[in-house]
C-alpha cells in the first residue's frame, strides 16, 4: 500500500460536477513536474468512490498468486461487428485468444514455457498482431486454435489443437436423413431481402460445383468452428462435484439439490449468549431533550460557533452560531406552523411528514430546516435533490414520499433555482413523486414570530422525530422512523462512547442528511455545544486532503470519515509536510462494518503516525439504518480494550463458519474489529435464514441489537416492521432470550475475543449460490484485485445476484477505461473468472462490462446496485462486452433423459385399444359414399377433364390473375386454357423434339403462363416440374437452387419467359453457375398458334403427372412423383372438402410452385370448374391490402393464403383497418380462409389475424390451417362444413420426454395446439411410435403416418437412393393391423378424440401437429422442437424481432434478430440465456445477434434453420454480435 501511492497531481481541469474519482483520468503530470518527482516504476492509479474500500495489498497479493497457478487456456472470444465496437480496433479479425479459464485437468504443460504470470500477460498482444497481418489466423482452425500468446508455433503438437484437427474436422456429421443432401452454404446471403425458398442451400451430392466440401457438408475451417471448437475444449473440464439428490419440480423433470457436502465445515461451538453493553452513565446532568439542549445553548451561548459551512475552494463561507440556529429554527417553525394556508386551513398539523430537500454543500440551511421542523413537532424527511427527471432510484423515493403522505418540500432558493422545471416554471413533477409545493426557507421568505410565541416543549417522548430513507436491495426505498426517544438516547450513547465533551471540534466529511453524518454532525454536536466543520464532497474531489489540513488548522479533537477519504488522501499526501493530526482524539471510520476498510485504516496510519495521528485514535465503527449505531471502537481514554484483527478463511465464511485460517494463504479475508457495542444495548448474533434461533460462537450470524437507541419501524410498513424490529431471538431449546425485542441489524458478524465486535458483510451484498454464501463485497475486492489500474474505470463495479432456475447466479458489472481494447477486456474477463473461481470457488454466471460513466450513479457517485441489477434485467443495461458462463455455473439442471426400454408387441392389442386406450387412428369421410363414381372415372386424367370443359363450357372463366393495383392483368377461359396448353405442346414436340415422358422445367413467375405451360406438357405426355425463378436481384443465392432443381429433376428443356431466358443466361448468371451446361431452354411468349394432332393420353393411372420439388425446412431438396391417379384424388379430396362448383369464386394468395400452393393454383380448378382468383404474394409488398381487398371484392367465401401473407397483413396493416372499412372492404363474405402450412399452426399469428380484420367483418371462426407435407401434399384442410377446430393445452415438459399431459389454459409450462383442420375424404391417419413403428393410442405423441388415393408415389431422385427412403412410402406397422400400406409424413403428433360430432354423425378425432421430426434437437436424452425455445426466447426483449436456434456439435446456437440499435445488441445475450435456462432447462452454448431479415425463410414463411446454421458456420451472417457462453 506505501508504494502504489505516489502520485504527481496536477490540479488542472477539475471540475466540481466530476465523478467521484480524483478524474484519475486527467491526471497525466506535466513532464517537466514528472521527472523529478515521480520515481520511474510507479503507474498512477485510478481511485474511486469504490475500490479503495476493497483495496488490500495482501489480497492483491493473493489473486495475483491465484492466477499464476492457472494454465493458459483457451476460451472463445466473441466476436463483434466493427461497428458495435467501443472504438475500432484490429479486433475483427478475432485473435486466437490468449485468455485462460478454470483448472484443466486434461491439458498438458506446454514444453519449454513457463506458465506466464497475470502480470505478464500484456505482451502477448504484439505477435498477436503481426498474425492478424500475415492473415494466419483464419487461415485454418488448427493454427488459429494451437498458435502460442508467444506468437512461437508450438513445439509439441498441445492438447487443444491435436482435438481439434484429429476425429472433429473430419467428423462426418449426416444430420440429415432424407433425399439429396445439399447441406452446403453458398455465398452470401443478403440481408436487405429475406432469402425466398432456402435458395441459397444449393448443389446435391455429385454436383461439381466450386464449393467448400467437408464434413457433412459444412465448412469447417471458418473462424466461427474453430471457435465453438475451443469452447468444447473449455466446457470438457469437469464441472463441480456431481450431485446425488434430486427433487421432485411437480414433474417427472427433476432439478438437482445441492446436498451439504459431508466435509464442509460445521459450527462447533457453544451457543452464545447475549452481550451487554456497558450501562448509560448515572448522575451525568442530561438534557431534558435535544430541543432543550437548543434552547439553552441559542439563549445562553448564542455566540458560541455551531456549523461552519466551507465552498469548494475550502474557505469557509459562513459560520452558524447556536443563537443563529435557535432563532432561525423558531422562525421557520413558526412560519411552517402559521403561515402556510390551503383553503382557509393551515397547511401543517403537529405530526405531519416534511420532505427536505438540501444539497451536499448546503449544511447550514439543512440544520435549520431540520430544527425548524422539530420545534414545529413536525417529522422531517431528508432526501437527496433530484438532479433529472429520471434519477437512478427516484420512482421509489416518490413512493415514499407518497406513502409518508408528504406535501410540502423544503428548499433552498439555489437548490430551488437548479431543480427540472415545467412549462409553467414550476418545479417538474418527479415520475412516481406525489404532488409537492416547494417552501424556499432563505431568511427573507420567514416570518418573525410575535415574542410572545414559543413552540409547544416536547419531551423526548414516543413520538417520530424524524423519517431517515434507507434503499434496500431490490432497490425499494423506505423510511426508518426514529422517535424523540431513541434521538436523545443515541445522542447519549454517542457522546459517552466517544467521550464527546462540551465546545469540542469535530471535522465531517459524511453526507450530513444521513447515518453517522448526521448522528454525530447534526444531532450529537448540538447536545454538547460542539462546532462541526463540515466538508462538502465537491470539495473532497478537488482537494482530497482538505478535511487533514481542517483538522490542523481548527485543531479539530475529532474527526468523522470514510476509509474512501482516508485513502483519497493518502494519494494526494505528498510534499503535504506541514500538516499534523496530533490534536485528533478521536478519528471515527463510519465504513469500519465493510471488512475491507481495515487496508485504507492501515495504511493511512503508516503514512501519517509520523505527522503525529496516534494509533489509538482510529475508531471504526458500524451502524445500520434500522439500528442506528451497532458498536463503535473507544478512544483508548475511555479504556476499551486494544484492537483485534482477525484472518479468516473465506471458504469457512461462505458456510457461515469462523475459522482462522491457516494453511491457504489465498483465500482469506481480514477484518478488524468494530468496537464494542453502545452503552446501554443489548447485542446478539442469530441464524440468517429461519427462526431467529441464537448462533454458536464459531458462527456467523446477523447481529441483533437491543436498546432504546434502535429506530423504531419501517413507516407505514406493519409487518416488515414486525420481522426487523420487533425478533425475539430464542436459544436453541425455542426459549426467548430476553422480554425485549431485538431489532435486526442487517450486519453479518460474530463477537469476538474480549467482547469485541466483528462485521464480515451486509446482508443486502449476501448472495447464497447453491448452500454457500458469498458477500457481494468480497467479489468486488476480489475483481479489482485484478489489474485494476489497467482496467476499470474508477474501480467502478457492480456485484449482484439475480435468480435463474432456482438459483441466486452472480453477476458482475464493471466500467472499462475508454481506452480499453477488445483484446484488454476480455484478458481481463477471463481473469476475474479465474481469480474468482480461485478464491472463492463460486462461478461467475455473467461478466458485462459497461463504457465508462454508464452505470446508473448513486447520490455519493457510487454505484446504485438495485437501479443497475433492474436494468440487467430489463435488458437495459447496453454493455459493450459480455461473458456468460452458464455451463460453469449453473450445476442444478434436471438429470439427461435415460431412454426407457418401450414395452414390446407382446403387449398385446385387445379389440382397438393399445395398453388400455383406444388406438389412435382416424379418417376423413369414406370417397365411395360421396358421389357418383361414375364422374369419378371420367375425370381421372386432368387433360381429358380440361378439354372437356373447353368443349361444354368454353367461355367459363377459370383464372383471373390480380397485379399490385388490383387490376385484372390476365384471364383464361376453360377454351384459352386449351388452345394456349395445345401451343406450348406442339412448341415441344416440334422445336424441342421431346418424347413422352422427359421432364421440363417450367421457370415462370406465377400467372396464367405457367398454367398454360402445365397442361401444354401434359397434353404431350411430357412431365412439367414447376421452378420458382431466380430473383434478379439475388441471382448469387436464388439462381443455384433453380440450376439444382433442373439438374436433379433430369429436365430435358426449361420452358419459360423471354425475361428469364435472357437472366439464365446473363452475365451475372454466369458467375453463379455454369451457364453452359443448361438443357434447351424455350421462351413461350410467341409461340405459334398451332393444333397438336392427338393429344396424349396415359396408358394407366399410375403413370407419372408431375414431379414437385420443395426444399424442406432442414435444407433438403425433395423432389416426388404424382401420378395421374393421385393428381385427380388430390383434386377430387379437396373439391369435396371445400365445396367447390363452377359456380364458386376463391381467392389464392399462395406461391404456385410445390405442395397444396401447386394444387390449388395450377390443378383444382381445372378439376372442379370454379374460378380462382391469383393474387401472386410478391404483389403484396408494394401493396399490401391486395389480397383483402380482392377477397372484398369478388366476394370470396373461401381463401387461402400463407403464414407469410397473413404476417404481412397483421404487421402492414395492423393500424389501417379504418382505412380499408372506408374503401369498402368487406369480409364477411368468407366462410373459411385457410392457412397452407407444413407446419404445427401458428396459434399467435392466426389469432391476432382474425382479431384485427374483425373489424372488416371477417367472422370470427373463418380463420384455420391445413396440413400436408412431402409424401401427402394435402392431409388436412378445414373446409366448409364440420366443426370449427379445437385447442387444447400441453404440458411442454411432458412433450420432451414424448408424452402428452393435457392441462388447463394458463398452467405453468402450457402450450396451446389447435387443430390443423380436418382430415380430408379418403385419407387415413395414424399414430405411431418412432421407434418400434408400433400403432399408438389416443393423445400419445408419435409420428403421423397417412394412407390415401393421393399420396405420392416416391421421391425423386436422379441416384438411385430411393430405396433408403421407400420406408416414407411404404411402410407398415409392427404389429395390430400389419397389412395396410402407409407412408411416413416424418411429423409428430396426436390424436385426440373430442365431444364434437361432424358431418357423419360420429365423434369427431382432432390432428394436432406437433412438429417436424427432422427439425427437432435431441438435447439431454429429451426432444425438443426449436419453434418453442424461439417462441420463449422472442418474448424475452421488445427489440428481439425474430428468433431460430439449431445445434452444432451439441451446442445450442441461438441466433436473434436485433430490431433497435446496435448498442443494445449485447443486452440480449443475458436474457436469451436465462429465458432458455429457466423455461426450458437448456444452457444456450452460442447467442448470435444479426441484422433483421437474416434469419432465411422459404415462401411457406417456414425458418430455414439448417440453412442459417452453415451460413454461421461458413462465417456469412456478418453477425453483430457473436457470444460463446462458458
Amino acid at each position: 500500500m506505501k508504494h502504489d501511492g505516489r502520485l504527481a497531481l496536477c490540479c488542472s481541469q477539475r471540475s466540481a460536477g466530476v465523478d467521484p474519482s480524483l478524474q484519475a483520468e486527467n491526471r497525466m503530470p506535466a513532464p517537466s513536474q514528472t521527472t523529478a518527482a515521480v520515481p520511474k516504476q510507479q503507474k498512477p492509479r485510478p481511485t474511486s468512490s469504490r475500490d479503495e474500500r476493497f483495496r488490500s495489498d495482501v489480497h492483491t497479493e493473493a489473486v495475483q498468486a491465484a492466477l499464476a497457478k492457472y494454465k493458459e487456456r483457451k476460451m472463445p472470444m466473441p466476436s463483434k461487428r466493427r461497428s458495435v465496437l467501443v472504438h475500432s480496433s484490429v479486433e475483427t479479425y478475432t485473435p486466437p485468444d490468449t485468455s485462460s479459464a478454470s483448472e484443466d485437468e486434461g491439458s498438458l504443460r506446454r514444453p519449454g514455457r513457463l506458465t506466464s504470470t497475470p502480470l505478464q500477460s500484456h505482451s502477448n498482444i504484439e505477435p498477436w498482431l503481426d498474425r492478424v497481418i500475415q492473415g494466419s489466423s483464419t487461415s485454418s482452425s488448427a493454427s488459429s486454435t494451437s498458435s502460442h500468446p508467444g506468437g512461437r508455433p508450438a513445439a509439441a503438437p498441445t492438447a487443444a489443437a491435436t482435438t481439434l484437427t484429429g476425429p472433429a474436422a473430419h467428423a462426418h456429421l449426416d444430420v440429415h436423413s432424407a433425399p439429396p443432401d445439399v447441406t452446403t452454404g453458398l455465398g452470401e446471403l443478403s440481408h436487405r431481402e429475406r432469402p425466398q425458398l432456402a435458395s441459397v442451400r444449393g448443389v446435391a451430392r455429385g454436383y461439381s460445383g466450386s464449393v467448400l466440401e467437408t464434413a457433412g457438408g459444412v465448412p469447417v475451417n471458418s473462424r466461427v468452428s474453430s471457435k465453438i471448437q475451443q469452447l468444447l475444449n473449455t466446457l470438457k473440464r469437469p464441472k463441480r462435484p456431481p450431485l446425488k439428490e434430486f427433487f421432485v419440480d411437480d414433474f417427472e423433470e427433476l432439478l438437482e439439490v445441492q446436498q451439504p457436502d459431508p466435509n464442509q465445515p460445521k459450527p462447533e461451538g457453544s451457543q452464545m449468549v447475549v452481550l451487554r453493553g456497558e450501562p448509560l452513565a448515572v448522575g451525568v446532568p442530561w438534557p431534558p431533550s435535544l430541543l432543550a439542549a437548543l434552547q439553552r445553548w441559542g439563549t445562553t451561548q448564542p455566540k458560541a460557533p455551531c456549523l461552519t459551512a466551507l465552498d469548494t475552494a475550502g474557505k469557509a463561507v459562513y459560520t452558524l452560531t447556536y443563537g443563529k440556529l435557535w432563532s432561525r429554527s423558531l422562525k421557520l417553525a413558526y412560519t411552517l406552523l402559521n403561515k402556510l394556508t390551503s383553503k382557509n386551513e393551515p397547511l401543517l398539523k403537529p405530526g405531519d411528514r416534511v420532505a427536505l430537500v438540501f444539497p451536499n454543500s448546503d449544511p447550514v440551511m439543512f440544520m435549520v430546516a431540520f430544527y425548524g421542523c422539530l420545534l414545529a413537532d413536525l417529522v422531517p424527511v431528508p432526501i437527496e435533490v433530484p438532479l433529472t427527471r429520471k434519477d437512478a432510484g427516484s420512482q421509489q423515493v416518490g413512493f415514499l414520499l407518497g406513502s409518508c403522505g408528504v406535501t410540502l418540500a423544503l428548499t433552498t432558493d439555489a437548490c430551488q433555482k437548479g431543480l427540472p422545471k415545467a412549462q409553467t416554471g414550476e418545479v417538474a413533477t418527479f415520475k412516481g413523486w406525489p404532488p409537492l409545493s416547494w417552501l424556499v426557507i432563505d431568511g427573507k421568505h420567514l416570518t418573525k414570530p410575535p415574542k410572545d410565541w414559543r413552540p409547544q416543549t416536547q419531551d423526548a417522548g414516543a413520538g417520530t422525530a424524524y423519517i431517515e430513507y434507507k434503499t434496500s436491495k431490490e432497490g425499494s426505498t423506505v423510511g426508518v422512523t426514529v422517535s424523540h426517544a431513541s434521538l436523545l438516547a443515541q445522542c447519549q450513547a454517542l457522546t459517552q462512547a466517544c467521550g464527546y465533551s462540551e465546545a469540542e471540534t469535530l471535522t465531517n466529511v459524511l453526507d450530513f442528511k444521513r447515518d453517522a453524518g448526521l448522528w454525530h454532525g447534526v444531532l450529537t454536536s448540538v447536545m454538547n455545544r460542539m462546532h462541526v466543520i463540515s466538508i462538502p464532497y465537491a470539495l473532497m474531489k478537488v482537494n482530497p486532503l482538505s478535511w487533514i489540513q481542517k483538522v490542523c488548522s481548527y485543531k479539530a479533537r475529532a474527526a468523522l470519515v470514510k476509509s474512501r477519504d482516508m485513502h483519497w488522501s493518502l494519494l494526494a499526501q505528498r510534499g503535504q509536510r506541514d500538516v499534523s493530526l496530533s490534536s485528533l482524539r478521536v478519528l471515527i471510520v463510519a465504513d469500519g462494518a465493510n471488512p475491507w476498510s481495515i487496508s485504507s485504516c492501515d495504511a493511512f496510519l503508516n503514512v501519517f503516525q509520523s505527522r503525529g495521528l496516534r494509533p489509538e485514535v482510529i475508531c471504526p465503527c458500524a451502524t445500520s439504518p434500522e439500528a442506528l449505531t451497532v458498536a463503535i471502537r473507544r478512544p483508548p481514554d475511555l479504556g476499551g480494550p486494544p484492537p483485534k484483527k482477525a484472518v479468516l478463511s473465506m471458504n469457512g465464511l461462505s458456510f457461515g463458519v469462523i475459522r482462522v485460517d491457516t494453511e491457504e494463504k489465498l483465500s482469506v479475508l481480514t477484518v478488524q474489529d468494530v468496537g464494542q457495542v453502545l452503552p446501554g444495548a443489548d447485542v446478539c448474533v442469530v441464524k440468517v435464514e429461519g427462526a431467529p434461533y441464537l448462533c454458536k460462537t464459531d458462527e456467523v450470524g446477523e447481529l441483533c441489537v437491543s436498546s432504546t437507541t434502535t429506530g423504531t419501524a419501517y413507516y407505514g410498513l406493519l409487518g416488515i416492521t414486525k420481522s426487523v424490529f420487533e425478533t425475539v431471538p430464542v436459544t436453541a431449546g425455542g426459549m426467548p432470550v430476553s422480554d425485549r425485542p431485538f431489532t435486526r441489524t442487517g450486519l453479518l458478524g460474530f463477537i469476538g475475543p474480549d467482547n469485541l465486535v466483528f462485521v464480515v458483510g451486509k446482508l443486502d451484498g449476501l448472495m447464497v449460490v447453491g448452500v454457500r454464501r458469498h458477500s457481494a463485497d468480497d467479489i468486488v475486492a476480489t475483481a479489482l484485485a485484478v489489474e485494476p489500474m489497467k482496467f476499470v474505470y474508477r474501480g467502478r463495479i457492480a456485484v449482484f445476484s439475480v435468480t435463474v432456475l432456482h438459483d441466486d447466479r452472480i453477476v458482475l458489472v464493471a466500467e472499462q477505461r475508454p481506452d480499453a481494447s477488445e483484446e484488454d477486456s476480455f484478458q481481463w474477463m477471463s481473469r476475474v473468472l479465474q481469480a474468482i473461481d480461485s478464491i472463492h470457488q463460486v462461478g461467475v454466471y455473467c461478466l458485462a462490462l459497461v463504457p465508462a460513466n454508464t452505470l446508473p450513479k448513486a447520490p455519493l457517485g457510487g454505484i446504485h446496485i438495485s437501479e443497475t441489477k433492474q436494468r440487467f434485467l430489463e435488458g437495459m443495461l447496453h454493455p459493450c462486452n459480455v461473458l456468460m458462463c452458464p455451463h460453469t455455473c449453473v450445476t442444478n439442471l434436471p438429470k439427461p433423459r435415460q431412454k426407457q426400454p418401450e414395452v414390446g408387441p407382446a403387449s398385446m392389442i385387445v379389440g382397438n385399444l393399445v395398453a388400455g386406450k383406444r388406438i389412435a387412428q382416424a379418417s376423413g369421410r369414406e370417397l365411395a359414399h360421396l358421389e357418383d363414381s361414375d364422374q369419378a372415372r371420367k375425370f381421372l386424367f386432368l387433360p381429358d377433364v380440361l378439354q372437356w370443359r373447353a368443349h361444354t363450357t368454353p367461355d367459363h372463366p377459370l383464372f383471373l390473375l390480380l397485379n399490385a393495383k388490383g387490376s385484372v392483368t390476365s384471364t383464361a377461359t376453360c377454351v384459352q386454357l386449351h388452345k394456349k396448353a395445345e401451343r406450348v405442346a406442339a412448341a415441344l414436340m416440334e422445336k424441342a423434339r421431346l418424347g413422352t415422358g422427359d421432364h421440363v422445367a417450367l421457370v415462370y413467375p406465377p400467372g396464367v403462363d405457367l398454367i398454360a405451360a402445365f397442361y401444354g406438357c401434359l397434353y404431350c405426355g411430357c412431365v412439367p416440374v414447376t421452378v420458382r425463378p431466380p430473383h434478379p436481384q439475388n441471382l448469387t443465392t436464388t439462381l443455384p437452387t433453380v440450376k439444382m432443381i433442373v439438374e436433379v429433376s433430369k429436365s430435358t428443356c426449361v420452358l419459360t419467359t423471354q425475361a428469364i431466358m435472357r437472366l439464365l443466361k446473363s452475365k451475372d448468371a454466369a458467375a453463379a453457375v455454369d451457364i453452359r451446361t443448361w438443357p434447351t431452354i424455350l421462351d413461350t411468349d410467341d409461340i405459334p398458334k398451332k393444333k397438336v394432332a392427338n393429344i396424349f393420353r396415359p396408358p394407366s393411372p399410375d403413370v407419372l403427372a408431375y414431379l414437385d420439388f420443395s426444399v424442406s425446412t432442414t435444407g433438403i431438396l425433395a423432389g416426388v412423383k404424382m401420378s395421374h391417379a393421385a393428381t385427380s384424388a388430390l383434386c377430387r379430396s379437396i373439391k369435396l372438402q371445400c365445396e367447390l362448383y363452377p359456380s364458386r369464386q376463391i381467392a389464392i394468395c399462395l406461391d404456385p410452385y410445390c405442395g397444396l400452393g401447386f394444387a390449388l393454383w395450377c390443378l383444382c380448378s381445372v378439376y372442379s370448374g370454379h374460378q380462382s382468383v391469383l393474387v401472386p404474394p410478391l404483389e403484396l409488398e408494394s401493396n399490401v391490402s391486395l389480397w383483402l381487398s380482392a377477397v372484398s371484392q369478388y366476394k370470396a367465401r373461401v381463401t387461402f393464403c400463407s403464414y407469410s401473407v397473413m404476417e404481412m397483413c397483421t404487421k402492414g396493416l395492423g393500424a389501417q383497418t379504418g382505412v380499408l372499412r372506408m374503401k369498402g372492404v368487406n369480409l364477411s363474405c368468407v366462410r373459411t380462409c385457410m392457412v397452407v402450412a407444413e407446419e404445427r399452426p401458428r396459434i399467435a399469428l392466426t389469432q391476432s389475424f382474425s382479431k384485427l380484420f374483425k373489424d372488416l367483418g371477417l367472422p370470427a371462426r373463418a380463420v384455420s390451417t391445413t396440413f400436408g407435407c412431402r409424401v401427402n401434399v394435402a392431409i388436412c384442410l378445414q373446409g366448409t362444413a364440420g366443426p370449427d377446430p379445437t385447442t387444447v393445452y400441453v404440458d411442454m415438459r411432458a412433450l420432451r420426454h414424448d408424452r402428452v399431459r393435457l392441462v388447463e389454459r394458463g398452467s405453468p409450462h402450457s402450450l396451446p395446439l389447435t387443430e390443423s383442420g380436418k382430415i380430408l375424404p379418403g385419407v387415413k391417419v395414424i399414430i405411431a411410435h418412432t421407434e418400434t413403428k408400433g400403432p399408438l393410442g389416443d393423445s400419445h405423441l408419435g409420428e403421423i403416418w397417412v394412407s390415401s388415393p393421393h399420396n405420392a408415389t416416391g421421391y425423386y431422385t436422379g441416384y438411385g437412393e430411393e430405396a433408403l427412403h421407400a420406408d416414407h412410402f411404404s411402410a407398415r406397422l409392427s404389429f395390430g393391423d400389419t397389412q395396410t400400406i402407409w407412408a411416413r409424413t416424418g411429423y409428430l403428433g396426436f390424436l385426440r378424440r373430442t365431444e364434437l360430432t361432424d358431418a357423419s354423425g360420429e365423434r369427431h378425432d382432432a390432428l394436432y401437429v406437433v412438429g417436424s421430426l427432422d427439425e427437432t434437437l435431441e438435447l439431454r436424452g429429451m426432444r425438443y422442437h426449436p419453434i418453442d425455445i424461439e417462441t420463449s426466447v422472442v418474448r424475452a426483449h421488445r427489440s428481439i424481432a425474430e428468433c431460430a436456434v439449431f445445434t452444432w456439435t451439441n451446442l445450442l446456437v441461438v441466433v436473434v434478430e436485433l430490431d433497435g440499435l446496435e448498442r443494445d445488441a449485447l443486452d440480449l445475450v443475458a436474457l436469451v440465456t436465462n429465458v432458455v435456462l429457466e423455461e426450458h432447462h437448456l444452457v444456450v452454448g452460442v447467442v448470435v445477434i444479426v441484422d433483421p431479415g437474416v434469419i432465411p425463410i422459404n415462401s411457406r414463411g417456414e425458418k430455414q434453420r439448417m440453412h442459417l446454421r452453415d451460413g454461421f458456420l461458413a462465417d456469412q451472417l456478418d453477425p453483430i454480435y457473436v457470444a460463446y457462453n462458458m
